[in-house]
């Protein structure tokens, strides 16, 4: 029946030859997979025309449609290339290659996903790496024929709707694979109808839960949004023809995951599901792009329009090509409701996307768009950072960051119209435009104000950046997350390859001083050779040289030396004595002893990850001090110390910071703004200025969680102008000392 159908559907908009070129292809198919079945039980030849039946539907070319009829025979079948490019020409059989290759990802599922027993087995590195390097080919050929992922995104969709046939391991890996990159690939190209459907799909056996969950809640009230849809389309429908308009209005309902999405997102604002009324959205199809104008003023004239909720993608189309008004109006009820306004032709387009126009561009020259290749640049740049990237790992998180993540569109001072990913700065921005660009980049104008580099950017925002002089290159603290210069995978890998062509010297030495600074100011002893060995290098001078070109960010370091080297804190038992109860809510548990008060010492302030030792004092249970202390150093009564360790890390702990700076105005509230920034409260703080020198010594007392927000608060500090360093006290400064077991 299937294959009835696709020949069918081909005469419908192929000439005669070419419907002969199909039916050829079919032929030879059939063939070729003579006997061969799928998991299903049914034939194979079902799989590859179900693919060529999709494309016939979008009205792709004779040659599309051949190459996904013959997209498993090399192979399933072992008929070769050389073959069917001497029956079928060179496109057929390159097309059918590029999409064998890609073949690869769906067997590895057997050997990445296999089953031990009741126990899946790990992915083992030499196989996930293949999947990623199959992953990068498929990017790459795409980039080179776009033809080539059409076909396997509808290969992609016959297999999930087939999935249930396979093992629940397989089931989970392709599904998260579909959502991971399939889905958002074709949003990319712009092919809604085939997004949805494999996101329904992959939700379904990602997500079985929930999505049985959405399925009931949205049965539930299925009578009622439909009678509000109906009365709604049938108001706007009167209204539209009363003003002269032929249009068709229909009532469109949100698609299954893109509503577990949106209830995501109203949970997180407190709304029940019974409060959400835009799971349906108005679409309004016109003849022409002033109707569509005109359309708008109607809808706003019935309607109260919600202030901010409006996008005009006909005068500002989207990268993938996009082009519809998007509004929201306050309707019947009170009750919010999307309206999408688009002309017949925008609507075929923004149902089939790239598709559409690689049609236009091969079969009817008069409607060939001549900016189409401009259109897709992002397609470039897949083929540039195939180039400049070694590592498939880095190039698929590149494509996952800046590609298939969501985006802001912003302007260059041209008015050219540059896609970054959600969350990009002008940083971003500059070396989008260019390398160099964005190594020597000192600041941006954002809408014509002076802005920070690491400013997010937002949709219309125009941007220009401002060069340095003369050549300089990239600072290391752009690649440091908790500052925010960079948001996308392929800035900070340039970034990060210009500190890779340094010398392994300057590199080794930078790293080792930023050890050097981060362990000392966070009052952890550790030798560097302990954390090199738990971090896997071979060699402290590699990990100094991750560390100084900053493939390892410092954050990760601490992270590893809090997770490996402080005292285990205590199991949680299943009750909790009333015994302990009182050390719990401090954090502390002192080893071998029940029922011990435990109070942390003011004069070093330990914080959770810090290695601590206890003094047993008298009559006020055990102080807990740094390892470190100087109090502790200088005492000489030994028989009163005791172990004790961290046993929770949900406590605050406070910190003394000592921050030396030049004086000026401001000074103490950007202090202010940057630790609250971090979400660290601050007890107490005090200055002392010293007009000789125009500097001041800012102290302050913070309540943390431990080290690792602690380093994130001395990164934020060292940013502020005018900061000279940042230090816990007693760190870098003669402490007096004062007998083990009193505090300051």
């Amino acid at each position: 029946m299937s294959a009835a159908q696709l020949i069918t559907r081909a005469k419908t908009y192929l000439p005669q030859d070419r419907v002969r070129f199909v039916q050829d292809a079919l032929a030879f198919a059939t063939n070729a997979h003579e006997g061969q079945t799928r998991s299903s039980g049914e034939q194979y030849i079902e799989h590859p025309v179900a693919t060529a039946l999709y494309l016939a539907n979008i009205n792709l070319d004779s040659v599309t449609l051949a190459a996904a009829l013959l997209h498993d025979v090399i192979e399933d079948t072992g008929v070769t290339k050389a073959e069917l490019e001497k029956r079928f020409g060179a496109d057929v059989a390159r097309l059918v290659d590029g999409v064998t290759k890609l073949k690869r990802l769906d067997l590895l599922a057997q050997e990445v996903a296999v089953s031990n027993g009741s126990t899946p087995r790990p992915i083992e590195p030499t196989a996930e790496a293949a999947r990623i390097a199959s992953l990068r080919k498929m990017l790459v050929a795409m980039a080179s024929d776009i033809r080539v992922v059409l076909i396997k995104l509808a290969d992609r969709l016959h297999n999930m709707r087939t999935l249930k046939h396979l093992s629940e391991e397989r089931q989970a890996r392709i599904a998260k694979e579909t959502l991971d990159i399939y889905a958002p690939l074709a949003h990319r190209l712009g092919m809604a109808d085939i997004k949805w459907q494999l996101e329904d799909e992959a939700f379904k056996y990602l997500h079985q839960r929930q999505y049985k969950s959405v399925s009931r809640m949205i049965s539930r009230k299925r009578a009622e949004r439909e009678a509000y849809a109906v009365e709604a389309v049938e108001q706007l429908s009167t209204a539209l023809k009363k003003a002269g308009i032929e249009c068709s209005v229909s009532g469109r309902p949100k698609h299954l995951y893109s509503t577990h999405q949106k209830l995501l997102r109203y949970q997180a604002r407190g709304r029940k599901f019974d409060e959400i009324y835009d799971l349906i959205a108005l679409r309004v199809i016109v003849e022409t792009t002033g109707d569509c104008y005109a359309s708008l003023g109607v809808v706003h004239q019935m309607w109260r329009p919600v202030p901010g909720e409006f996008d005009d993608y006909i005068a500002n189309p989207k990268e993938n090509l996009y082009q519809s008004l998007h509004t929201s109006v306050i309707a019947m009820q009170g009750s919010p409701l999307e309206v999408q306004i688009r002309t017949k032709e925008m609507h075929r387009l923004a149902e089939d996307g790239v598709a559409a126009h690689w049609t236009y561009k091969q079969d009817d020259p008069d409607r060939q768009d001549p900016q189409f290749d401009e259109k897709l640049t992002w397609l470039k740049q897949l083929l540039e950072w195939q180039r400049e990237m070694s590592g498939d790992e880095e190039y698929l998180d590149s494509v996952k960051t800046d590609i298939l993540g969501d985006q802001v569109f912003v302007y260059t001072p041209a008015g050219d119209v540059l896609d970054l990913p959600a969350g990009s700065t002008p940083l971003d921005f500059a070396y989008r435009v260019h390398t160099d660009l964005g190594h020597n980049a000192v600041g941006a104008m954002i809408n014509g104000k002076l802005m920070p580099l690491n400013t997010q950017l937002h949709n219309g925002d125009t941007v220009e950046i401002r060069k340095a002089r003369t050549t300089r290159g990239p600072s290391l603290d752009w690649l440091n997350s908790d500052i925010g210069y960079l948001a996308t995978a392929s800035g900070k890998a340039k970034v990060r390859l210009w500190f890779r062509r340094q010398q392994r010297e300057a590199n080794v030495a930078r790293g080792h001083d930023l050890l050097a600074r981060e362990l000392r100011r966070v009052g952890v002893r550790v030798s560097n050779e302990e954390i090199a060995e738990k971090l896997g290098f071979e060699s402290l001078e590699d990990l100094a040289e991750a560390v100084g070109t900053g493939h390892l960010g410092i954050s990760k370091v601490l992270e590893a030396v809090t997770q490996h080297f402080p005292e285990k804190p205590a199991a949680p038992l299943p009750t909790t004595p009333p015994e302990l109860q009182r050390q719990e809510r401090t954090g502390l548990v002192v080893m071998g002893v029940r029922n011990m008060l435990t109070r942390i010492a003011r004069c070093c302030s330990p914080v959770y990850g810090d290695e601590i030792t206890g003094y047993l004092t008298r009559g006020r249970g055990v102080t807990v001090h740094r390892s470190n202390c100087t109090n502790m150093r200088s005492t000489d009564d030994h028989d009163r110390m005791v172990p004790v360790a961290w046993g929770y890390a949900d406590s605050m702990y406070p910190a003394r910071l000592i921050v030396q700076a030049y004086d000026r105005v401001g000074l103490l509230r950007d202090i202010t703004q940057y630790v609250s920034a971090e979400h660290v409260n601050i007890h107490s703080m005090s200055s002392h200025e010293d007009p000789v020198t125009n500097s001041c010594t800012v102290t302050l007392t913070v309540y943390t969680t431990g080290v690792d927000q602690l380093s994130r608060v001395f990164t934020r500090l060292e940013t502020i102008p005018g900061i000279q360093s940042v230090n816990r006290a007693n760190e870098g400064e003669p402490a007096t000392p004062q007998p083990a077991g009193q505090s300051n």
